[in-house]
């Protein structure tokens, strides 16, 4: 997928925003996703993503944080200045795109990473 139609896809499922907050939104999706799995995943990922979106993943180093998703969304919050409950919005948003845009199995992976309770962000508007 290129990233114009990332871009877009996520802006659309954000809602009427300016680009600039759709693209915050993916760039601190993606760093703290980033942060939550491992430094190869993280890798693995970008490989699949354009170029635009490969650098928020592979900023963070080759061990992963263990964080539970309110530690995930007050990252997210805090990297996008915006509350809690946009952030959770945003972050699905890019999630969803994310798993259009990447193989099934690399999908497979990076949900073996994170927490059981992340899993409601992958499917937008739950």
């Amino acid at each position: 997928m290129q990233y114009e139609v990332f871009l877009n896809k996520v802006q659309d499922r954000i809602g009427p925003t300016q680009p600039d907050d759709a693209r915050r939104a993916i760039i601190a999706t993606l760093e703290t996703l980033g942060e939550r799995i491992s430094g190869g995943e993280a890798n693995d990922l970008a490989e699949q993503l354009p170029e635009e979106l490969k650098e928020p993943l592979q900023q963070a180093g080759e061990d992963n944080e263990e964080f539970s998703l309110d530690e995930f969304l007050r990252r997210l919050s805090e990297r996008e200045d915006v509350e809690t409950d946009a952030a959770r919005n945003h972050v699905s948003a890019v999630m969803t795109v994310l798993k259009e845009a990447i193989s099934g199995g690399e999908l497979d992976n990076i949900r073996a990473q994170l927490p059981q309770e992340v899993e409601p962000l992958f499917e937008y508007g739950r």
